[in-house]
């Protein structure tokens, strides 16, 4: 089969003008249009790459009002399209307009059809470019952070703040308990800014010794210290024009707060023992677990270094307030310790699951992690049990305040449920829940649950 012809539309109200435009352009498929509301319609059908667009339209076709608001209608409503207009030849100011509001280019009647050819074929060119630009982005957005599984509407709304921050060059602060998932978000806001393609680079400020810190922050010369054979660039310095992921930040020694509030303001470091300053170019990412406002009530973290620190600030909320994610997670965590071990488990039985969404999970997403892992090489049968977990079921949450938080609770918990029973298998979810798959996929869209 030979390759389908692009499509082009032309906007024309000359008869002869059209014949004699679909002649010359024999190599595309050319769609026509008399006027204003034809355009439209024919743009909403054939979704054309290119318009061939004459400014002079029916009921002006002596001037270019008419033209001019169909190029703005038809950049409204598909802003990808490139759009060339046809103006007479002593138009060009009418052209100049055109452009200014977004056409692509512009051609002068009497056309020269080898350079019409070459311009429409530069502009399929440049839309292609474009629409495959926009998918790549697309799929870099869906999977930034693929790392986090979640259908609570408290967590997708972190999600979709991350999603807005990333892009700008804010230094992001990231606030929640431990085991939430925050190196998971900054990653996120690295992967979907434009430093993506730079490193991203973590220290834990309470995993080293304070003695330590500094060096590891901001490097040393040779002979700074005992035991300094070599010029060692720090973190900082090593994350130049990417992203530097400081993870509790609350632990940070006073003296390196000071330190630190300097590089934030100049955006220059000193190594140990060195006397030069040195720029740095980087997105710092800050989080922890503490009460950042009680340390500076009580004097153990400086609140000007608390302020530049958190230009944006992202709350993350417990696992324990995020309903419907513990099944997810779980079911998540099971599929793919079950993979590693070799082992064919199918999902959690009744109590299994009823235990998972009454514990409180004090540690979080890393504790519900290290507990799958335990029940899926303890597991006797096909299914995990509540016993497996080595969990009870307690008590349950707080009650939704009004009926429809009940009903879309009651949907969530139960799609949930079924999937996680049924293995992620939709057939059989469906049937669990007694509805036909169209009806399950729309409560799983309804719910956020992919």
């Amino acid at each position: 089969m030979s390759e389908a012809k692009a499509k082009v539309l032309l906007v024309e109200d000359d008869p002869g003008l059209q014949k004699q435009l679909k002649w010359s352009l024999d190599e595309y498929e050319i769609v026509t249009a008399g006027d204003r509301d034809a355009a439209i319609a024919q743009l909403r059908r054939v979704e054309p790459a290119v318009v061939l667009l004459d400014l002079g339209l029916p009921p002006d076709a002596d001037g270019a009002t008419e033209g001019l608001a169909t190029l703005q209608q038809i950049l409204s409503l598909a802003p990808l399209t490139k759009v060339i207009v046809v103006t007479g030849n002593l138009d060009r100011a009418n052209a100049v307009r055109a452009i200014s509001l977004g056409a692509y280019d512009f051609f002068q009647k009497p056309f020269e059809p080898e350079v019409l050819k070459l311009m429409i074929a530069r502009a399929l060119h440049v839309h292609a470019l474009e629409v495959e630009n926009r998918r790549l982005a697309a799929r870099q957005a869906a999977t930034a952070l693929a790392g986090l599984i979640t259908a609570s509407e408290p967590m997708l709304k972190v999600c979709r703040t991350v999603e807005k921050v990333a892009p700008a060059n804010a230094t992001v602060l990231l606030l929640g308990e431990s085991g939430t998932g925050k190196e998971v978000l900054a990653r996120g806001v690295h992967e979907l800014s434009p430093r993506a393609g730079r490193r991203f680079v973590a220290i834990n400020c309470a995993a080293i010794p304070d003695t330590l810190l500094e060096s590891e922050l901001f490097g040393y010369e040779k002979g700074a210290f005992t035991g300094a054979a070599k010029q060692t660039i720090g973190k900082i310095e090593y994350a130049s024009e990417g992203t530097l992921f400081l993870d509790e930040i609350g632990d940070l020694p006073m003296p390196l707060q000071a330190k630190l509030l300097r590089f934030l303001q100049e955006r220059v470091i000193e190594r140990l023992g060195g006397r030069g300053e040195i720029p740095v170019d980087v997105r710092v990412v800050c989080a922890t677990h503490r009460d950042l406002a009680g340390m500076i009530r009580d004097g153990s973290f400086r609140e000007d270094l608390y302020y530049r620190l958190s230009e944006i600030t992202v709350s993350i909320p417990p696992l324990r307030e995020r309903p419907g994610d513990a099944v997810l997670l779980a079911q998540a965590f099971l599929e793919r310790h079950a993979r590693e071990l070799g082992r064919s488990l199918k999902g959690f039985t009744a109590d299994a699951l009823a235990a998972l969404e009454t514990h409180a999970w004090p540690g979080n997403v890393r504790e519900m992690e290290n507990l799958i892992k335990r029940a899926a090489i303890m597991a006797d049968g096909s299914q995990v049990t509540a016993a497996d977990l080595g969990l009870m079921s307690g008590a349950s949450g707080p009650e939704p305040i009004n009926l429809r938080q009940v009903r879309d609770e009651a949907d969530r918990l139960a799609v949930t449920r079924a999937l996680a029973k049924a293995g992620g298998n939709i057939a059989q979810a469906a049937e669990l829940l007694g509805i036909s798959r169209p009806t399950l996929y729309d409560l799983m869209a309804k719910a956020g649950i992919k």
